[in-house]
């Protein structure tokens, strides 16, 4: 019985394979516009592939993607800077999508000065912008957000302050982020007064200087062939625009008027410093020069050499820190030079 059913499964085989055809039509395959075969080397999409019998079947034809996009992840920690030559605040906060008033509020050994960054430095970078507070006895999540200009559910709803929501409270001594939080910053441009030309001449401007009348700006220009930002721009802490110059390199009146301050030295970190009343109601400063070429109650017109680009005073690198004051009050340059 063994014999016979061994028999019957082998013959079974033997007539099922008999009965398959031994030749197939063939499957055409794709050519190019010019009608020769497309080069064999190539991956096909769409081509057959051929089984182990010889059969085939098309594939399935897919877009591969080799790059696999990964979102950003939030961060909720701070993480560290070390400051190298040629950085800038503003370039530094850009890389990290924050603000510059951000970074100073939260590395104090800069005393609010964007100027007192310096090769070497480690900064703390938060990991959104605001700022970091010690919690105080008393304090609650309602006069803290007060003090900082923020709402008490940003600080509670931040994930990196780990605050249990189901019964929100920190504990004293406790440092947390204040995220949208902001704070003053220390005027260091305040420092240097603003010289009118004399209480005479209807400017407003304190310090006034007996340097009697002299031209009057209609429009102003660029104090410096670039027009590129190098450093810092105009904002909280910094009230100015760092022009990329050289050193050595002119810089220009932005407008005419009469020089009332032509002085080397520290001043305040403004190193040689020239001052320029417009007798409009406006004063222009440009600082951290390498020379000054004129004199006090030099009457200039619009594009005459004041000085050369330097890097003297608190500077980080050669440049022009240029300021527009109005009423003795700074102004954004972008708003007035054309």
């Amino acid at each position: 019985m063994t014999i016979l059913v061994v028999a019957a499964l082998l013959g079974s085989t033997i007539f099922y394979k008999n009965s398959r055809p031994t030749t197939y039509a063939p499957v055409a395959q794709p050519t190019s516009s010019a009608g020769e075969p497309p080069d064999a080397t190539q991956p096909q999409v769409g081509a057959p592939v051929a089984s182990v019998d010889g059969g085939g079947a098309p594939s399935i034809p897919r877009k591969l993607q080799l790059i696999t996009n990964i979102p950003e992840r939030p961060r909720y920690e701070s993480v560290f800077y070390r400051v190298s030559r040629g950085d800038a605040m503003l370039s530094i906060a850009e890389d990290y999508k924050l603000k510059s008033e951000t970074l100073l509020y939260v590395n104090t050994q800069l005393e609010d000065n964007p100027h007192n960054l310096k090769p070497g430095m480690e900064l703390t970078i938060p990991p959104v912008d605001g700022l970091f507070y010690t919690w105080k006895e008393g304090d609650t999540f309602e006069t803290v957000a007060e003090k900082f200009y923020t709402t008490a559910d940003e600080i509670i709803n931040f994930p990196g302050n780990k605050v249990d929501l189901t019964d929100p409270k920190i504990e004293v001594g406790t440092t947390v982020m204040i995220p949208g939080g902001s704070r003053e910053l220390r005027s260091w441009e305040q420092d240097l007064a603003t010289n009118g030309r004399g209480a005479s001449t209807g400017t407003g401007e304190i310090g006034g200087n007996a340097c009697g009348g002299g031209p009057v700006a209609s429009g102003f220009g660029w104090p410096a062939g670039s027009h590129n930002i190098s450093g810092n721009g105009y904002g909280p802490g910094h009230l100015a625009i760092d022009i990329q110059a050289n050193e050595g390199e002119p810089v220009y009146a932005a407008g005419s008027g009469i020089v009332t301050m032509a002085q080397g030295g520290w001043n305040y970190g403004y190193g040689n410093v020239v001052q320029i009343d417009h007798g409009n109601g406006y004063v222009t400063v440009y600082a951290h020069l390498n020379s000054i070429n004129v004199g006090l109650c030099t009457p200039v017109g619009q594009g005459a050499i004041i000085g050369a680009a330097g890097n003297t005073g608190n500077s980080f690198g050669a440049h022009l820190h240029f300021e527009v004051r109005s009423g003795g009050s700074n102004v954004n340059p972008y708003s007035i030079v054309q």
